[in-house]
């Protein structure tokens, strides 16, 4: 029996890291705590958070086959992320190298003291991907697609089409955040968020709405209409509203020693990626995915660095499948 199949399409890119005490003021130059490089990208670090939280350190083979498509530069940029995406149990046949392009590249600013950080992408080598290459996907056909916005819009839309036409359940994180056709949600079965890009694809009338009540943001990003949508909050933890049952439930976060946050909302989709494949082996328990995507971007946050920290499955407390969290109905929390 062959193995499940989830196929990441997205970026993959080259990461400047700056460390610094606070970030400075416009005109104003100070200096670094330290810089390094790092291999990054949403694309690219999904597909590491879900290779790596498909299997144990030292197991050459996981429990779920990781596939990623995107493309880099024929530079030395792009082999060096080539080459570690296939350390990290990834299939890498899907990406092509592009001569005369340059590999993507994002200049990340960590702030020491709180591990925020603030990030400029180059997309470069990720806008080559075209909407005509995926009319149709070749087999074999992954069980689940996982998507963000660091490619040609056009060429998400595109493949969001074809999932639904040949019935691939498609996981969408709308990083970095755009407002999309209504049209497009239809083929979404799991959609991923944090705050401020929560606001924006469900274009709510305030910029900065409350996530933790109940609101017109609220009615505006059920009416997506897509099946699960999880809502990670940081430090107020994630909800997780499924339509189908008009539930909503709620989850705090873990208590962690913050050091570093680039890497956590991807790793919270890969794991989620995982537990969804498991899910489907097992039976339906979408929250217990939810928390323990919670528990695995916990980890990530007290390690430096983007796919360097994300952790594999022998470091995060075992999936069990279920869930003790309570939830309410969605007319429940709207009458509070």
């Amino acid at each position: 029996m062959s193995k499940p199949c989830i196929c990441v399409i997205g970026s993959i890119n080259i990461d400047l890291i700056t460390r610094t005490s606070r970030i400075p003021a416009a005109g104003e130059t100070i200096i670094s705590q330290s810089f390094d490089t790092g291999h990054g990208g949403k694309g690219a670090n999904q597909a590491v958070a879900c290779a790596r939280l498909s299997r144990k350190k030292d197991d050459e083979l996981g429990q779920v086959e990781v596939r990623m498509d995107g493309a880099v530069g024929a530079d030395t940029f792009g082999g060096e992320l080539i080459d570690g995406l296939r350390a990290n149990g990834v299939t890498t046949t899907g990406i092509d190298r592009l001569v005369g392009k340059k590999t993507g590249a994002a200049v990340i600013i960590v702030e020491e003291q709180t591990g925020e950080n603030r990030i400029l992408m180059s997309p470069n080598a990720n806008y080559s991907l075209t909407p005509s290459a995926y009319e149709q996907l070749s087999g074999p056909l992954p069980n689940l697609i996982v998507l963000q916005l660091e490619i040609s819009l056009d060429t998400t839309l595109q493949i969001m089409r074809t999932a639904e036409r040949m019935g691939i359940d498609v996981l969408l994180n709308p990083a970095p955040a755009q407002t999309l056709p209504k049209e497009a949600y239809s083929a979404v079965t799991h959609l991923i968020v944090n705050e401020s890009e929560a606001a924006i694809i469900s274009s709510s009338v305030d910029a900065n709405p409350s996530w933790t009540e109940w609101g017109d943001h609220f009615e505006r990003l059920i009416a997506l209409g897509v099946h699960h949508t999880i809502l990670t909050l940081g430090g107020a933890g994630v909800i997780y509203l499924n339509t189908d049952e008009q539930k909503i439930w709620r989850f705090h976060a873990e208590k962690v020693d913050v050091v570093d946050t680039t890497a956590a909302g991807d790793t919270f989709v890969g794991a989620y990626a995982i537990a969804v494949m498991e899910n489907a082996r097992t039976g339906w328990n979408t929250a217990a995915a939810v928390s323990w995507a919670n528990t695995a971007a916990a980890k990530t946050v007290e390690r430096r660095g983007a796919q360097s920290a994300i952790p594999w499955l022998d470091e995060v407390p075992v999936y069990s499948g279920h869930c003790n969290q309570s939830y309410e109905t969605f007319d429940e929390w709207r009458q509070r």
